[in-house]
């Protein structure tokens, strides 16, 4: 049996099963990529459930693996030569777990690394750009008055969109038929734009005809379908 007591997260959280990979997150989008990605490759996991609404990400015991508090994060007991491995940051995790199985992004180094320019694409401008458009149109941003920070992410997203729009023009998925890290790093972020943040008629979703078939295929994957739900909230 694996041995995590190193981990003080693993006091708050004890593990039922430390031989699985335990999952520490919140079914947003930057956590949902990781319960998809785990529900895609079938690697056994324990979830645990960080609660934002008890600030649970501020605790000592979840800043001993993620000093920046914020979800998702792991531990994988078997990790690079059998040694428990913490990580933080979705898109890591995302390569990290492709790397380990060999799954979900090509093996073709070329290829490889233009799947991580995408999976870096989403990082960098579509979570920031969509995450604030979600504050400013959705949230507490609606009280300030000055309307020139909701405009520039608006324009920003459309402008996301648009990129990812030209790029799956004549393709099933970012890396051509070919699905991988890169789509599910988006397809969250995606859907909470037009869905949770109700943005749809405010960034022109329905001009974005290939981003829009793209999402449905995902949605309907049925590993997707339970991934955006793990964890579960209280």
């Amino acid at each position: 049996m694996s041995d995590l007591s190193a981990f003080p997260v693993t006091r708050r959280w004890p593990a039922e099963h430390p031989d699985r990979l335990q999952l520490y997150s919140l079914p947003t989008p930057n956590g949902v990529k990781v319960s998809i990605m785990l529900e895609e490759i079938g690697l056994p996991y324990e979830v645990h459930l960080v609660d934002f609404d008890k600030d649970d990400q501020k605790t000592p015991e979840f800043l001993a693996l993620n000093p920046n508090g914020k979800i998702p994060a792991i531990i994988d007991p078997n990790g690079p030569g059998g040694k428990p491995l913490g990580l933080f940051e979705s898109g890591a995790i995302l390569q990290y777990l492709a790397d380990k199985t060999g799954k979900l992004l090509p093996a073709d180094a070329a290829r490889r690394w233009r799947t991580i320019q995408w999976l870096h694409f989403q990082m960098g401008g579509v979570g920031p750009m969509f995450g604030q458009l979600g504050f400013f149109h959705n949230f507490a941003g609606k009280e300030i008055a000055d309307k020139r920070p909701l405009e520039r992410y608006v324009n920003e997203s459309k402008r996301l969109l648009g990129v990812i729009d030209a790029r799956l023009a004549g393709r099933q998925w970012i890396m051509d038929d070919e699905y991988t890290i890169a789509d599910i790093s988006m397809l969250g972020w995606v859907r909470n734009l037009i869905g949770f943040y109700g943005a749809a008629e405010l960034v022109g979703f329905d001009g974005f005809a290939n981003v829009s078939a793209w999402l449905d295929r995902g949605l309907a994957r049925p590993a997707v379908k339970r991934g955006l739900e793990i964890p579960q909230r209280p």
